[in-house]
C-alpha cells in the first residue's frame, strides 16, 4: 500500500493515543495495546487496528448475508418484521452507547457487535438446533453458532484467508454466548446486550405476528421495565451502566437481571418454543444428507457451506431437491 504523506495521518495514532489517555476508563482496551492478529500487517494510518476490523466485517460477504437469515420468523409476511441483520445492528448500536457510558472502547465494542452472529444459519435457532443435532448424530461436536461465526473470520471470509481480525474481537465472537465470559467489558458488554436487543425487538415482531397481544405480556416485568420496546431498553442501558460502573465490571443489578430473564423465560413459552420448526428442521436435514451422502462433501464442508446459506437461498436449493 502505498505511503501518502499528510499532516493528520502523521499525528493520527498519537492523537487516538492522547484522546484515549485523557477520556478512556483505566479498564478499557486502549486502541494501539490490542494483543495482535494471527498474521501481523502494517498499520492503517487513519483507522485504528478496531476501526479496521469494524469495516472488514461490514464488508463481509458474511455480513451482507446475514439480511436475508431470519431472526425469529422464518418468511414472515411484512417488510418490518427483524432479520438478523437489523437485530445485528441493533444490538451494535446498544452495546456501543453502554461503551460510551462507561468510558470503554465504543470501536472493539462495536466491531464485535457487528460479527457476533456472522455464523448462524439458515432458519434461526431452530436451523442452529437442527445442524447440531445432525452432526452430533454423526459423532462430531454439534454447532454452535458463536464458535462458526469465529470459523467465518479466522477460516472462510476472503477465499479462505479470514479477516485477519484482532484478538480482542475474536474473543469477543467467540464468547458472546457459551460457558465462557469474554476476556474483555467491551466484549461481556455485548453478551449481555445481546439479550436486551433480541428480547425485545421479539416482543415486538411477535405482537406484529400476532403470537401475542398486548395484555399478555406479564405484568410485573413489563411495570418495572417499561410498556414500550425503547422504555425497556432504556431501562435495560442505564441498570447495566450503573451497576457496571460501581462494581468495575460488567454486571446487572439483581432486580432488574432477574426481571430481564424471566421476560426472557416468557418469550421461550409463549413464542419460541411455540413455533412450527418442524419445516425448518426438514430442509436443514435434507439439505445436510444431500451434501454429505450424495454429493460427497465431508461434514465440516458441508456444515461451512449449509451455515452459509440465507434462507431464501436454503430453500430454493430444497425446491430443487425435490423438484
Amino acid at each position: 500500500m502505498p505511503e501518502i504523506a499528510g499532516k493528520v495521518a502523521d499525528g493520527f495514532a498519537d492523537a487516538v493515543r492522547e484522546h484515549e489517555d485523557g477520556w478512556l476508563s483505566p479498564l478499557a482496551v486502549r486502541s494501539y495495546e490490542t494483543r495482535g492478529r494471527e498474521q501481523s500487517e502494517e498499520e492503517c494510518r487513519l483507522r485504528t487496528p478496531f476501526q479496521r476490523d469494524r469495516d472488514r466485517i461490514v464488508h463481509s460477504k458474511a455480513f451482507r448475508r446475514l439480511r436475508l437469515k431470519t431472526q425469529v420468523f422464518v418468511d414472515p409476511e411484512g417488510d418490518h418484521f427483524r432479520t438478523r441483520l437489523t437485530h445485528t445492528l441493533e444490538a451494535a448500536g446498544i452495546a456501543r452507547g453502554v461503551a460510551r457510558g462507561l468510558r470503554l472502547n465504543e470501536d472493539l465494542t462495536e466491531a464485535i457487535g457487528l460479527g457476533h452472529d456472522l455464523g448462524h444459519p439458515p432458519f434461526g435457532h431452530a436451523g442452529e438446533q437442527a445442524l447440531d443435532e445432525l452432526l452430533r448424530e454423526r459423532g462430531g461436536a454439534g454447532f454452535r453458532h458463536n464458535e462458526h461465526s469465529l470459523r467465518v473470520v479466522e477460516r472462510l471470509e476472503r477465499d479462505g484467508r479470514g479477516l485477519n481480525l484482532t484478538w480482542e474481537v475474536r474473543d469477543g465472537i467467540l464468547k458472546h454466548t457459551g460457558p465462557d465470559e469474554p476476556e474483555t467489558l467491551e466484549g461481556r458488554i455485548v453478551r449481555l446486550v445481546d439479550r436486551f436487543a433480541y428480547i425485545n425487538h421479539d416482543i415486538d415482531d411477535a405482537l406484529r405476528a400476532g403470537m401475542l397481544a398486548p395484555g399478555d405480556l406479564p405484568a410485573e416485568p413489563i411495570e418495572l421495565l417499561g410498556d414500550t420496546g425503547s422504555r425497556r431498553i432504556d431501562t435495560l442501558v442505564h441498570d447495566l451502566v450503573e451497576t457496571s460502573a460501581r462494581a468495575g465490571d460488567i454486571v446487572q443489578s439483581d432486580e432488574i437481571g432477574e426481571t430481564m430473564l424471566a421476560l426472557r423465560s416468557f418469550m421461550f413459552e409463549r413464542v419460541y418454543l411455540q413455533q412450527d420448526h418442524d419445516p425448518a428442521r426438514t430442509a436443514v436435514r435434507r439439505i445436510f444428507e444431500r451434501l454429505v451422502d450424495e454429493e460427497g462433501m465431508d461434514s465440516e464442508a458441508a456444515t461451512d457451506y449449509l451455515a452459509g446459506m440465507t434462507d431464501r437461498f436454503a430453500l430454493s436449493y430444497l425446491a430443487e431437491l425435490e423438484g
